[in-house]
């Protein structure tokens, strides 16, 4: 119950956005920063001098955010393709990222699907949600860790994966809703939005445990309820009782600047709680056995890419 209190009345945040340290010469990718609560993220991280750029599928989109955070921040940030629900594009993206950067030293990944309809599938045919916000986002993630790696050596890198209070509440994984099966057909897209959630945290863990020797820092969070674009599709009494449990854009992305920028979240494998507080992740996302599982699955998905 404490938990549930918390994410709805937070206490006031402690650190805010003018404590990010000067990031010049730092380089970012913020995912879904063309919107919400990536692109409050990505002008932030300008205002502090990191050279940001904006990872989104639609070019038009990002482009209009781009001339957004020019006209707020003064700077200039840098359109990057990416659907992340299509494992093709992904790798295309990090090898386009690749050649043109000699080093990554912030990675949010912040893009996310929300209750997508159960009839929607990813490019090669996973749910949409499972594979938008967790296989997409793994395999950016290891295939840029060479690039996050040399940025250890120049300023020290991050991965950042924002979770959400969904995987406090997330119901036993359902192995077989992965791809579209019977078994996926029964569950509501909530739930497997939740279970997308508590993936995240698990994939963090992993990342954190497997990759420790690098050098990187991977941490995850739950951003609190905001006011988000993520929300887009709530209609009549829903949205009308979300719009007086959500708080605005710059709380949203608090935690994950935080997570990506203080010097003191350098704790590797690190769970964040608004607003900017070290928290600590749900106990369904520390079983080994089923965190090993669901790695082995991963990496059995890109094998061969």
């Amino acid at each position: 119950m404490g938990n549930l209190f918390s994410q709805f009345f937070p206490p006031r945040p402690q650190w805010t956005a003018k404590d990010i340290p000067d990031l010049t010469g730092k380089v970012a990718i913020v995912t879904g920063a063309n919107v919400g609560i990536g692109k409050e993220t990505a002008k932030e991280l300008l205002v502090h001098g990191a050279k940001v750029y904006v990872a989104a599928r639609s070019k038009s989109k990002a482009e209009a955010a781009i001339a957004d955070l020019k006209a707020e921040t003064g700077k200039e940030a840098y359109f990057l393709e990416l659907d992340l629900s299509d494992l093709v594009a992904v790798k295309r993206s990090a090898e386009v990222f690749s050649s043109q950067e000699q080093k990554l030293n912030i990675l949010i990944a912040n893009a996310g699907v929300w209750c997508a309809p159960i009839d929607l599938l990813s490019k090669q045919n996973y749910d949409l949600t499972i594979g938008t916000n967790v296989l997409g986002h793994y395999y950016f993630t290891k295939l840029l860790l060479p690039v996050l790696q040399a940025g250890v050596s120049d300023g020290g890198a991050r991965v950042v994966t924002v979770a959400s209070s969904g995987a406090d509440f997330a119901k036993p994984i359902v192995w077989e809703s992965f791809t579209d099966t019977p078994a996926r057909r029964k569950i509501a897209p909530i739930d497997i939005y939740a279970q997308s959630k508590l993936l995240n945290v698990i994939t963090t863990r992993e990342f954190a445990q497997r990759y420790a020797d690098t050098g990187i820092v991977f941490s995850s969070l739950n951003p609190g309820n905001i006011r988000s674009d993520l929300y887009r599709d709530v209609k009549g009494i829903q949205r009308l009782i979300f719009g007086l449990l959500l708080y605005d854009l710059e709380h949203g992305a608090l935690t994950q600047l935080y997570a990506a920028t203080a010097p003191e979240a350098n704790l590797n494998g690190a769970y964040y709680i608004p607003w900017a507080r070290h928290g600590k992740a749900t106990k369904k996302a520390q079983d080994p056995a089923i965190n090993g599982r669901f790695w082995d699955w991963l990496e059995e998905q890109v094998k061969g890419l």
